[in-house]
């Protein structure tokens, strides 16, 4: 399913470690493997475009799995 959220990047301290997107509306995504490095940012406010995965399973468990397929950093508001 494509999405477009927009939210602030997280670091997760579950088992090695995870990448979450905290959308505005509360939502937690996990951000799937391969993601650009530019939008690992602890803190850094984004919109991404990309695909909720359903077919991946994590050990993380921190809400549905996201395919990031574009962002762009956004000015806090």
């Amino acid at each position: 399913m494509s999405v477009t959220v927009q939210g602030k990047i997280e670091r997760r301290d579950i088992g090695t470690g995870a990448w979450a997107l905290v959308a505005d509306d509360g939502q937690s995504y996990e951000i799937y493997q391969g993601a650009p490095s530019a939008l690992l940012k602890p803190g850094q406010m984004v919109k991404v475009d990309g695909e909720v995965r359903d077919d991946v399973m994590t050990m993380a468990a921190i809400g549905p799995v996201l395919e990031v397929k574009s962002f762009e950093a956004i000015a806090d508001q």
